[in-house]
Formats: structure tokens, C-alpha cells, sequence
């Protein structure tokens, strides 16, 4: 075995293909409700980091299992003013852009 995750073909065609009756409507409040105001991060995960690049707009995103790796990110985030990011925990979601510190952020313990 070459240690790779099996392939699992994307049925997108299937579901654009679908007539719309097949899908249940939701209203606004209901998706907000139960996706948006109930997130649940697994127990075993500190933070989950979800960084986008000002310039290419290229999303990544990072799973973290130990606070001060975590920590660190959110530093080299803040030092390079690259990405603007938004930091997930099982308490709170926070949305950061970089311009919206000034420099004296950088040098101060904070906690995520």
C-alpha cells in the first residue's frame, strides 16, 4: 500500500444535474441557527486557522493541536501582514485583518 487516502470521486454533475425539487428549502434563519451559530471543533483540536492572502486571494488552512503552535502562526501572520485570517476555537471565532493593528500588537503576549 503507498500510504496515500483513497481516491473519492467528486459527484458534483449528480447534484447540479438534480431538479430542484429534490432539495429542501431553508430559510436564512434556520442555516444561521444551525450552521453558523453551533460550530463544533473536535476535542483534540486547539484552533483551527483559516488564513486568506491579500494579494491572490489563495485560502489555507491550518488544524492545530498545541496552543503555542498556534501562537505562532497568528505571530508570523501579524509580523508578515500578508494574510488576513480568522481564528476558530470551541469558544469563539475571531476575524483578524492585519491593518487594523498598528506594530506594538506584535511584541505583546496575548492568548487565542
Amino acid at each position: 500500500m503507498s500510504g496515500k487516502s483513497p481516491y473519492f470521486p467528486n459527484k458534483w454533475k449528480k447534484f447540479k444535474d438534480a431538479p430542484p425539487e429534490m432539495f429542501m428549502r431553508h430559510m436564512f434563519i434556520e442555516v444561521m441557527d444551525g450552521l453558523v451559530h453551533h460550530w463544533e471543533v473536535r476535542p483534540d483540536v486547539a484552533c483551527i486557522i483559516r488564513a486568506t492572502h491579500l494579494e491572490t486571494k489563495k485560502v489555507k488552512e491550518h488544524v492545530y493541536k498545541r496552543q503555542h503552535a498556534a501562537e505562532n502562526k497568528v505571530l508570523h501572520y501579524f509580523t508578515t501582514r500578508t494574510h488576513e485570517f480568522i481564528i476558530c476555537t470551541n469558544d469563539s471565532l475571531h476575524y483578524i485583518h492585519p491593518y487594523d493593528f498598528d506594530g506594538g500588537l506584535v511584541d505583546e503576549p496575548f492568548d487565542i
